[in-house]
């Protein structure tokens, strides 16, 4: 079977029995996601090739020492690994991520679902950095569900297995995050139209 038709699960069982192609087509299959992600929170294209590049060294590590049981699920388990060393990263520097995209632009520019006037376009990016003002100023336990959950996509049982804590309790983070996020809106009389 070729390599680009295997499921995650196949191409790691591969890579374990000495097939390095399949190692090299899990890496590319998940690279771009992989790459935006840690971007994402750094901000800096050299420095998220550099932890990008030492995501996949402990991966290949932990896939070696047969640590990997995530069960086909590869691409959240490399996610968590980037992760990790990311806020390893800031815990050294002593500050937190923004949020960008990987071609350093706000994040929220793109959440748009039609083309708008100029003046309304210049609103809409107006409310989208005070949106992300306000999402800075929300608690880190609850920042932290927001940005794992919407923006490395996990699912609320990822958040839950990541934190280490039990998944109403991230499900009660989120609450809480959205209720303090409506708050703030309502507080810095942020609106959208």
């Amino acid at each position: 079977m070729r390599t680009q038709l295997m499921s995650d699960q196949e191409l790691v069982d591969q890579y374990l029995a000495g097939n390095e192609l399949a190692l090299e087509r899990l890496i590319i299959r998940h690279k771009d996601k992989i790459y935006t992600s840690i971007y994402l929170m750094v901000k800096d294209s050299y420095l998220a090739e550099d932890i990008f590049q030492e995501t996949y060294i402990k991966a290949i590590d932990y896939l070696r020492r047969g640590k990997y049981n995530e069960e086909g699920k590869f691409a959240p388990w490399v996610a968590r690994i980037a992760y990790n060393l990311c806020i390893d990263h800031f815990r050294k520097l002593k500050r937190t991520p923004g949020i960008v995209t990987s071609e350093g632009d706000d994040i929220f520019r793109y959440m748009k679902f039609e083309e708008t006037p100029h003046e309304e376009h210049v609103h809409l990016q107006k409310f989208e950095t005070k949106l992300k003002d306000l999402i800075e100023q929300l608690p880190e336990e609850q920042k932290e569900v927001v940005i794992l959950r919407h923006f490395f996509n996990f699912s609320f049982k990822e958040v839950s297995d990541y934190t280490k804590s039990p998944m109403n309790t991230c499900l009660g983070r989120m609450r809480y995050a959205l209720i303090n996020l409506r708050r703030l809106m309502e507080e810095n009389q942020v609106v959208m139209r």
